[in-house]
């Protein structure tokens, strides 16, 4: 099949692209948020860079969007209907950021454009009325065991840990802190010196994904302190790469975390002394890291990922054309990038 969608969310990315497909990729020279193309990934040949006037010329079968603008814009650049002429289906990435047990989500009462969520905690809190949902769980393309635990330090990856704050639970980044030093990997990272100038917690910058990995494995534990999250992908890696974590137990995380693989606790004072532990017993640490990898490539992996794509895919081929529900107003939402928490 060839498949339109966004270069969003990379991590996501990253596996999505690995299937039997063709993936067309809106690329502008501004490589911005309506064309990053391959965003310098190394990604398959399939997944190719496609500048937005010549979208129509390539009769794709499938659009995956993954935020509510695309629904217009992909109307845009194809000249089709969305839903009704082309195919479509909405992956929801994120948990809701409003009155979470009402949060209405932005595509619900649709009959043409059903809706695919990332983890169960997603499906539960949004209320996407009549339209057909499903969950599709993460995958992740294997780093290999990697771990050695030989630095006595924490590692996190967090985007915007200044800004998101109490969301991505950097507040709580000193705590673990007085243990070890924490080292902070992502976008923004640089500004946490200045918002945590007594505590031991460093900003290493946006780290491409090979270094970091390397990086990670070198640190006895990796922290997951989200309070807010749908399941940071860079949890799942960690876990992949051999790494013992302590976890928050917000969200998706208990049904991605055995408490064997580290610890898993919604007091703080418990992981914290769970990260004492293993930061003064290096193989104990190193024994619930090859747990927590077990457990994620039971889960997390990309065969399964891909074969839930491939499925669903399939059947959007398949699926008769409805006269389309336009839903809340979303098809005449403008083509702009909204900040997401």
């Amino acid at each position: 099949m060839k498949i339109l969608l966004w270069h969003v969310h990379g991590g996501w990315t990253d596996a999505f692209v690995r299937g039997d497909h063709d993936y067309v990729l809106p690329t502008t020279i501004a490589r911005d948020g309506w064309g990053l193309g391959r965003g310098g990934r190394d990604w398959p040949a399939s997944a190719r860079e496609v500048a937005p006037e010549d979208v129509a010329a390539e009769d794709v079968d499938v659009v995956v969007l993954q935020r509510p603008e695309e629904l217009a814009e992909a109307e845009r650049l194809t000249g089709r209907r969305i839903g009704r002429d082309l195919p479509a289906v909405f992956l929801e990435h994120n948990t809701p950021k409003g009155d979470v047990p009402t949060s209405v989500h932005p595509m619900a009462d649709r009959d043409d454009l059903p809706v695919v969520h990332v983890t169960h905690v997603n499906a539960l809190l949004w209320d996407t009325g009549r339209t057909a949902t499903t969950v599709i769980e993460h995958g992740i393309v294997d780093p290999g065991h990697r771990y050695t635990g030989g630095l006595p330090r924490f590692a996190t990856a967090i985007n915007e840990p200044v800004r998101r704050w109490r969301v991505t639970g950097t507040d709580l980044l000193p705590r673990f802190a007085e243990v070890a030093p924490v080292d902070v990997y992502g976008m923004g990272t640089d500004l946490l010196g200045g918002r945590l100038p007594d505590a031991d917690v460093h900003g290493r910058g946006d780290v491409q994904t090979a270094p970091m990995h390397a990086a990670l494995a070198e640190r006895r534990a990796y922290l997951h302190p989200m309070r807010w999250t749908s399941l940071g992908l860079a949890l799942l890696e960690a876990m992949h790469l051999g790494m013992p974590v302590l976890a928050l137990a917000m969200t998706e995380a208990p049904r991605a975390v055995p408490p064997e693989a580290g610890a898993l606790s919604a007091d703080v004072d418990e992981l914290v002394a769970a990260a004492r532990t293993l930061l003064d017993d290096p193989d104990e640490a190193a024994r619930r890291g090859r747990i927590a990898r077990e457990a994620a490539l039971a889960r997390y992996g990309l065969a399964r990922f891909l074969a839930d794509w491939d499925a669903l895919l399939g059947s959007l081929a398949r699926r008769p054309r409805s006269s389309g529900t336009a839903g809340r107003g979303i098809a005449d939402t403008p083509a702009v990038v909204k900040e997401v928490p």
